[in-house]
């Protein structure tokens, strides 16, 4: 933890200096003696306004969604388990692509930012507060929509199998009606291609704020209900037989989940593998029980998510790459190495739902 606390705060130091024109001394600008006025009122804005606020943004999504994975891997016992598995990805998906319909269509990328296209179009990052409000709390809302909808086709969260198997449903099914929605709503792809491929380079102090407040409220939950994974591990006769209740505090963690979840997709957009690869990393290198598992799986999504921001600025500067594909690449590549060095049988199927 020591360790991932140190790494993060190095990014944060390194997040200041890299922007569109690659690694820059823009903070020796705002300090430096010989800087004009102009220059650091500009050094000014760039760090504080743009930077720090993306950077910090970044490790508090990856926090969540590392947290999210270690809930979903242990809730299902199974470690291919991702935070997106009770369809809140889709839910969020349709629900961006309904508010973007209902709004008028896309934006279009021009000098990597998002600007309208002059006839009522907006963008699904836009810099307007209420346009951003809305497309967050349309992403939100389809997110616990959809995990609703995934709890009401399994009858509640007393089974765990039959659990896993309507989140997928509900995935693709969701999926397919946000297709049609964009077929019938073309104006919306460009915008809609933004949030789908998830982007950290809107995000805003208030977006930085409410991830950590959400972040605080499902660490503490999940501390507190971290007893009922480690029975589920053994086994829900086992945990049954230790006096746990389980369907309540299954669906306090399956409340938890779709919290984390829901909040980091609405502010990023759909960022893969991260909530897959962070619990995988941690037990790569420390053996523990649950409650440390998730607070170590949580720094490490910070680690994760903020190191591929950082590349996605620099990589090919003043070009941007979408921090979510790239998350996607070095995610599939990790689980691949696992899988070729002959320990993928033990890391990736050692438990089954």
């Amino acid at each position: 933890m020591a360790l991932a606390v140190v790494v993060c705060v190095a990014m944060v130091l390194l997040g200041l200096c890299i922007g569109s024109a690659g690694f820059e001394n823009t903070v020796g600008t705002l300090w430096g003696s010989q800087s004009g006025e102009v220059e650091r009122a500009m050094a000014h804005q760039i760090v504080w306004d743009i930077r720090m606020p993306r950077t910090v943004g970044a490790l508090a999504a990856g926090a969540l969604l590392g947290l999210a994975g270690a809930l979903a891997q242990g809730l299902f016992r199974n470690p291919l388990a991702d935070p997106y598995l009770l369809g809140s990805a889709s839910g969020a998906s349709l629900g961006v692509a309904l508010a973007l319909a209902s709004m008028g269509g896309a934006a279009g990328m021009v000098g990597g930012s998002m600007m309208s296209d002059g006839g009522g179009a907006v963008s699904v990052f836009s810099s307007s507060i209420w346009v951003r409000l809305g497309l967050t709390g349309a992403a939100f809302g389809g997110a616990v929509a959809a995990v609703l909808l995934t709890l009401a086709l399994a009858r509640g969260v007393q089974h765990t199998l039959r659990l896993l198997l309507a989140g997928v449903i509900v995935g693709v099914v969701l999926g397919a009606v946000t297709s049609l929605v964009l077929l019938f709503s073309p104006d919306s792809l460009q915008a809609m291609q933004a949030f789908l491929l998830g982007s950290t380079s809107f995000i805003g102090w208030p977006s930085c704020f409410l991830m950590t407040g959400i972040w605080v409220v499902c660490v503490v939950a999940a501390w507190a209900l971290a007893r009922v994974l480690d029975g589920l591990s053994l086994g829900e006769t086992t945990a049954h037989t230790l006096g746990l209740p389980i369907g309540p505090l299954r669906a306090a963690l399956v409340a938890v989940l779709a919290l984390a979840t829901g909040t980091a997709v609405a502010q990023t957009g759909l960022i893969a593998f991260v909530g897959l690869a962070a619990p995988h990393l941690v037990r790569a290198m420390v053996k523990v029980p649950h409650r440390q598992l998730m607070l170590l799986a949580s720094a490490m999504g910070a680690v994760l998510l903020g190191g591929a921001d950082l590349l996605a600025r620099w990589l090919i500067a003043p070009q941007e790459l979408p921090v979510g594909a790239l998350t996607a690449v070095l995610g599939g590549g990790y689980l691949l190495w696992l899988m070729h060095r002959g320990s993928g049988s033990h890391a990736l199927g050692g438990r089954s739902a």
